[in-house]
């Protein structure tokens, strides 16, 4: 198995295949952490060193030696109230007012198989894939008790971390914080690498060296969010893209979250992922347990580029589920920039003539086809369909689409609500506002308040009577705004709970669409990127990446996408020039190629085209077939940071390195330009490769060690693919 137990020294011991994690319980039943970094052998508790360190309280049982505090010790899974003054894992608050969480360790257990989370998505696999540990922790004093759930994918090169706070006492208790993993460093040269943004700018790529005091990120939106992704690595100083030392934190949730990393007052260095403090308080009477989402590990001694390589096999393999987790997706054109509120049947009867002609698979009916609804200020929660304004049943226009040959399509708000709908009219008390306040409205709406099961059950119904209606075989689930009053009717035992409960809600109610239609494809949405997160992913394999379409600025979101989610994942459409976010134009080949990089589809009105233009995405698409699966399934190299340098350039590698296919946009242009190199990865240095358009034959040492000069070309935003197989075996 990949996990062992040292009986005499009580020390856990989880492999993978180059990775290895350690820990044990010392003399007085507290868990500590040992090791975690590249894979070795043996008993690692020499690490740990014992001075007396001033102000650093020592546990009563250690009596007078002043060598041994939880300020100064790796551990597991630290809680407030035992002196330990860096950030905490669990806080937890009792019935006699106190903020402590005495753990011990209590027993252990040692399975085949991965364990799973009621309620909550987790990496899954088959029972010879992986193997489960789990550490039963308990505070003698409030009898509150922590399991501590381990995964060991050894193959995959992945550790699962997850925790359920479970309420053994009497009285009920207060969980204020909680996270699901803690990585303890006795080092501290270290650098953490996040992902900021906005809407329509997201996953901006940032490297930070963490240092005294503490660096924070999260969302207390409601949703991982626009503004920083609930993916981190943690990464030697010295690490690159091809070498060096790297820790990916990936949290599997979709609602609030917070990551903490700090230099502590002796140089060593902790890390925290796990659910947001702010807005949580949750209450556990006797006998109730608490689920913290998963948080995904993975190390590479082989630089960030293998870290990412892990992960985005992980999220296609042991994340996403159903039909579609590995067939190639189809090729959407979606009405949104084609036509926006301004649909009718006709207009989408028009786009699937035209989708037939160019030989897109699947033409998609954004917003506008439900209730009153002709602009983003009303119609929000009636899921009817408007036969009216559509001049057609929903029956009868899917039937229409389908006589092309063409897949329909369709997109929907679920978790919303107008003020000025039939939904809001009849149950103003089923969306999430505080009472005696006036709401917080985003784009004019509110927020339905997931947490409770009969305002699901209600819109479910809805929906459902809408999906059943004709040959629906793609939903695009949106989400338009960030929860900003946190109140919910349902909570009797306090408010602090809401936001959790709510996620929870959004994947019940998932689940059950997916179990009733397990054939249909789920696009996820918030604005965009607003909730691109491993959560979704297990119920909607992939994720619009971003509402900005622009090719220049979609080259970096899809960057620092790319560190943790994998192409297959990643919505990206060609859209219309001038960009509807940026007014920037790029040319028709560009936008193609950076869509690639993604599921392909388009976000245009065909029949403004000119026959040139037509026949040129129909070689798009032609291209794209040919290499969806080496996209989807190929190993992702990034071949520059289009942050820093003038070109942006990645390349996929079939598994086999028989096939690679290299994409570089040039990003800027100056009088007389310098020439740019790309460098290549990934293939095999003594093979020799032809490039298929030039019919030119290089050596794969040369193409990895001096590149290939890009041509020097008038015009912006220039770029470029090359496919290259390998000629000799």
């Amino acid at each position: 198995m990949a996990i062992g137990f040292e009986k005499e020294k009580r020390t856990f011991t989880l492999q993978t295949t180059h990775s290895t994690y350690q820990m044990k319980v010392d003399d007085f039943g507290f868990l500590v952490h040992l090791y975690y970094g590249g894979r070795t052998a043996g008993n690692l508790d020499y690490l740990l060193t014992y001075y007396d360190r001033g102000f650093s309280g020592n546990p009563s049982e250690v009596k007078n030696d002043r060598t041994y505090s939880m300020d100064a010790l790796p551990q597991e899974y630290p809680a407030m109230g035992m002196g330990d003054y860096r950030s905490s894992a669990l806080i937890v608050h009792n019935v006699d007012g106190t903020d402590c969480c005495n753990l011990r360790y209590v027993s252990h257990e040692i399975t085949k198989g991965k364990y799973g989370l009621e309620g909550l998505p987790s990496v899954y696999a088959k029972e010879e894939e992986a193997d489960t540990l789990k550490i039963l922790l308990e505070d003698g004093v409030s009898k509150v008790q922590v399991l501590l759930l381990y995964g060991v994918l050894e193959k995959a090169d992945i550790i699962t971390r997850s925790a359920k706070i479970i309420n053994r006492g009497d009285h009920r208790i207060i969980v204020e914080k909680a996270g699901s993993a803690c990585l303890d460093f006795v080092d501290g040269k270290y650098d953490v690498i996040s992902f900021y943004g906005r809407h329509a700018m997201e996953r901006n790529f940032q490297r930070t060296e963490i240092t005294h005091g503490n660096y924070v990120i999260g969302s207390r939106r409601g949703t991982s969010s626009h503004q920083y992704n609930p993916g981190v690595v943690i990464a030697e100083k010295d690490a690159t893209e091809d070498a060096g030392r790297c820790y990916g934190m990936l949290f599997v949730y979709s609602g609030n979250f917070m990551f903490e990393a700090e230099n502590d007052q002796y140089g060593q260095t902790r890390a925290l992922m796990g659910l947001h403090s702010d807005l949580f308080h949750y209450p556990l009477d006797k006998g109730q347990e608490l689920v913290i989402p998963e948080t995904i590990l993975s190390y590479s001694g082989q630089g960030l580029g293998k870290l990412s390589q892990q992960y985005h096999k992980c999220i296609r393999e042991h994340i996403c589920r159903g039909r579609y987790r590995d067939q190639v997706r189809p090729i959407l054109l979606n009405s949104w920039e084609a036509a926006y509120f301004d649909i009718s049947g006709e207009t989408i009867v028009n786009l699937a003539k035209e989708a037939a002609g160019l030989g897109i698979d699947m033409v998609v009916m954004d917003d506008g086809w439900f209730g009153k609804r002709n602009d983003d200020n009303s119609g929000l929660g009636d899921w009817q369909v408007n036969e009216e304004k559509l001049g057609y049943t929903l029956k009868e226009l899917t039937e229409k689409v389908n006589s092309y040959g063409v897949k329909f399509g369709i997109w929907i708000e679920p978790e919303m609500v107008s003020e000025d709908s039939n939904l809001y009219r009849a149950h103003p008390d089923y969306a999430i506002q505080i009472p005696g306040r006036g709401p917080i409205r985003g784009r004019n709406q509110l927020v339905l308040d997931f947490s409770r099961e009969e305002v699901r059950n209600h819109v479910f119904e809805q929906i459902c009577a809408v999906l059943d209606q004709g040959n629906i075989e793609y939903i695009k689930w949106d989400m338009n705004r960030s929860l900003a009053d946190f109140y919910s009717m349902k909570m009797t035992q306090g408010q602090g709970q809401v936001t959790y409960d709510y996620v929870l809600g959004v994947y019940e109610f998932l689940d059950k669409l997916i179990e009733r239609y397990p054939d249909m494809l789920i696009e996820g949405c918030s604005g965009g990127g607003g909730r691109f997160d491993a959560g979704m992913l297990y119920y909607t394999p992939q994720i619009w990446c971003s509402d900005n379409t622009d090719a220049v600025d979609r080259v970096r979101i899809q960057y620092g996408t790319s560190f943790f989610y994998p192409a297959s994942a990643v919505g990206a459409h060609v859209s219309a020039v001038p960009n509807h976010q940026t007014g920037r134009s790029v040319s028709l080949h560009t936008r193609g190629v950076v869509a690639m990089a993604g599921t392909f589809g388009y976000e245009l009105d065909p029949g403004k085209l000119t026959k040139e233009e037509k026949e040129e995405i129909k070689g798009q698409i032609s291209k794209y077939k040919e290499y969806a699966k080496l996209i989807q399934n190929g190993k992702y190299y990034r071949l520059s940071n289009p942050f820093c340098d003038s070109v942006g350039a990645w390349m996929f590698v079939s598994e086999d390195g028989e096939q690679a296919l290299i994409n570089v946009v040039m990003l800027e242009i100056h009088g007389n330009m310098t020439v740019n190199y790309v460098r290549m990865k990934g293939l095999f240095p003594d093979a020799v490769y032809e490039d298929e358009a030039a019919g030119r034959c290089y050596y794969g040492r040369a193409l990895m060690e001096a590149g290939i000069p890009m041509p020097v070309e008038m015009g912006e935003y220039v770029s470029y693919q090359i496919v290259l197989r390998r000629k000799n075996k």
